[in-house]
Parts: C-alpha cells; sequence; structure tokens
C-alpha cells in the first residue's frame, strides 16, 4: 500500500504544518482537500475562527471562494460512514452543514476531544509536524466577528493574521481525481456573495 498523501502547509512566518491525510477513513473528503489544495485556494488565505477549547477553523464562508461553494457527502459515523479518527488535538477534520450535507473545504483543527464533533464531522488526517504551531494559535489576539448570515455561532477572528502562505502536495503517485459532489439545492448560510 503506498504511503498517505501528505500536505505541508508553509505559514507566512516560515512555520511549516504536515499533514497525514486518510483516504482510508474520509477518501472523499481527502479528495476534496487535495482538489482545493491544488486549485490554490488555502494558499494565501487567513484562519478565519478561533474558539479557544474547542476549534481552529480556516473557514466558515467557503473561503470566499467561488471554486470551494460545492457540497460533498458527510464521511462521519453519524452518516453511515465508517471513520473511527479520534477528533483531538491533533487530528483535522472538516466542517459541516447538517441534513445539507459538508463543505468541500472548510477543514478544522480540534482543540480538545468534543462528543459534539466526534462522529458528526469527518476526521481525514493527522497532524504529524507542527502541531505546537497549531496549538500557539488558541491564544492569540483576537477580534469578534458577527456571522455573515446572522447565525449565533462564536467567530473569533485573530487580530494580525495567520496566513497559509504556501501549500505543497505529495501523493506519492498516487492519483486523486475530482471529488464528487453533491447535487446543492440551497446555499449554506454565510455562502452569498
Amino acid at each position: 500500500m503506498p504511503d498517505y498523501p501528505r500536505v505541508t502547509f508553509t505559514m507566512a512566518d516560515g512555520a511549516k504544518i504536515v499533514l497525514e491525510l486518510r483516504p482510508d477513513q474520509a477518501p472523499n473528503t481527502v479528495t476534496s482537500f487535495l482538489h482545493l489544495c491544488r486549485l490554490g485556494v488555502y494558499t494565501g488565505h487567513s484562519i478565519q475562527r478561533i474558539v479557544p477549547g474547542y476549534v481552529i477553523d480556516a473557514s466558515y464562508n467557503a473561503f470566499g471562494d467561488e471554486r470551494a461553494k460545492y457540497l460533498i457527502e458527510n464521511e462521519s459515523t453519524s452518516h453511515g460512514f465508517p471513520n473511527h479518527l479520534k477528533l483531538e488535538p491533533g487530528t483535522i477534520a472538516m466542517g459541516g452543514y447538517g441534513e445539507m450535507g459538508i463543505a468541500g473545504g472548510e477543514f478544522f483543527f480540534p482543540l480538545a476531544y468534543s462528543e459534539k464533533l466526534q462522529g458528526n464531522y469527518p476526521g481525514f488526517g493527522t497532524v504529524v509536524e507542527g502541531w505546537e504551531t497549531v496549538a500557539g494559535w488558541e491564544t492569540v489576539p483576537t477580534r469578534a466577528v458577527k456571522h455573515p448570515a446572522g447565525l449565533p455561532i462564536e467567530i473569533n477572528e485573530p487580530v494580525e493574521p495567520i496566513t497559509i502562505a504556501a501549500v505543497d502536495v505529495e501523493t506519492y503517485g498516487v492519483d486523486y481525481p475530482e471529488p464528487v459532489k453533491k447535487e446543492m439545492r440551497q446555499v449554506p448560510p454565510g455562502w452569498e456573495g
């Protein structure tokens, strides 16, 4: 079996975060993440949401990028997938929109184990290098932001941007095609505009 694919985020401050992805746990989620990496959606993007003790969320508005505005199946146990990654510090997971499906690429880092997250959002990889960098973001100064659709969601945006400067993908020769997308009957809250 080939090595699991890896993605390296090089941050604007030079820090590196290396992710080992797990297509054995969430195959289409990994495919979607790699697809958006290759398109450059994450390059130049700043982390949008920090909830201390809970999550660091890369985006809540599909990165403000039309290329990321699609949905895929939610590959978590609550939706019938045999995904057994424990959502705890050191893992990466994909956010979602309940019964609507799941965002194609809005990933997050759990800062603690939470029963609210476990089983409802698909874990799709682990941080194999640079977790101390991610964990350090929990304590940076933030400012409160209202959700663009008015939802009662806590959004704390870093005062000083935490930006992904470059994204490198290594799939060890395995071809990952475009993700299988769901028909989107309704735009998720906050994706407008």
